[in-house]
């Protein structure tokens, strides 16, 4: 702790230096050091050698050209007529991640099996039918890829889903307490149908596998997806759409409000005639 109030003190001198601060600069001048420290930390060093290095090299110079980057940045995405843009693109890209999502299930996953005894070399396969109104599943071996449709013994009908369960709500979490560690709960999802009694139970392999399925069967139930993998997705999508759709517009300043319509002119003199058949 003490070399690190070195380095940071060392920096201290170093920012006044570089700002020719005086007395009256001193809040200035700890405003940007605490700036260079938390961008500093922000990137997460592994060694206090290398804190300080990063730390050294993100100057005064390099500090005004990082706000006024993320101001530009700001003033373009904050813009009234950009974030209205947004909103009507919204719908668009949510579109393509539903279809998407979709389009993985189809494809399908492998499951692990949990059993009471703990084992889990048993292997299952699920998938959606093409025409989204089945979901397909059955037992498989450890070196099946991607089993045909046909081969998966059992089906559900979309239409008799009830409901999509997550975490420690899910059947198989509340009979295996002792499996409710918190990377099994953050996996664990299931399927409700017919009634309450029955439901087909789901441990993803990943986080990632969790946030597609429970996205899709989201879609398919006709509900809203709520995963932060979607969030993410469609921050980035509504990112690089904006980007494109502005690409005309690039170094020329957005108006807060769309300008003033001029009024009529007095006559419209100047306009032809296309309907009189000419001589």
């Amino acid at each position: 702790m003490e070399e690190l109030f070195c380095v940071c003190i060392q920096l201290l001198n170093k920012t006044w230096k570089e700002m020719r601060a005086t007395q009256e600069d001193f809040d200035k001048v700890m405003q940007v050091v605490r700036e260079q420290i938390t961008r500093t930390l922000s990137s997460k060093p592994t060694s206090l050698e290398l804190f300080k290095n990063k730390v050294n090299a993100l100057n005064y110079s390099e500090i005004l050209k990082l706000r006024q980057t993320e101001r530009l940045h700001q003033e373009e995405t904050l813009a009234p007529p950009v974030l209205e843009l947004k909103e009507r693109l919204k719908p668009e890209l949510l579109d393509l991640i539903r279809q998407q999502r979709l389009n993985r299930l189809c494809q399908g996953t492998m499951f692990k099996k949990i059993s009471n005894r703990r084992r889990q070399d048993k292997l299952w396969y699920c998938r959606l039918s093409l025409n989204h109104k089945m979901l397909h599943y059955g037992d498989v071996e450890e070196d099946t890829d991607n089993p045909p449709i046909e081969t998966l013994q059992e089906k559900i009908p979309v239409a008799d889903i009830k409901g999509l369960l997550t975490g420690k709500d899910c059947p198989h979490m509340k009979e295996n307490k002792s499996k409710q560690n918190k990377e099994v709960l953050d996996l664990a999802f299931s399927l409700t149908y017919d009634v309450e009694e029955d439901s087909l139970n789901f441990i993803a392999p990943s986080r990632t596998d969790f946030c597609l399925w429970t996205d899709g069967l989201s879609v398919l139930l006709g509900r809203e997806m709520s995963s932060e993998s979607m969030r993410s997705e469609l921050e980035i999508l509504l990112s690089m759409e904006i980007k494109l759709r502005l690409l005309d517009l690039e170094n020329v300043p957005i108006p807060d409000c769309a300008p003033v319509i001029p009024k009529p002119p007095s006559n419209y003199n100047f306009c032809y005639d296309f309907s009189q058949t000419e001589q």
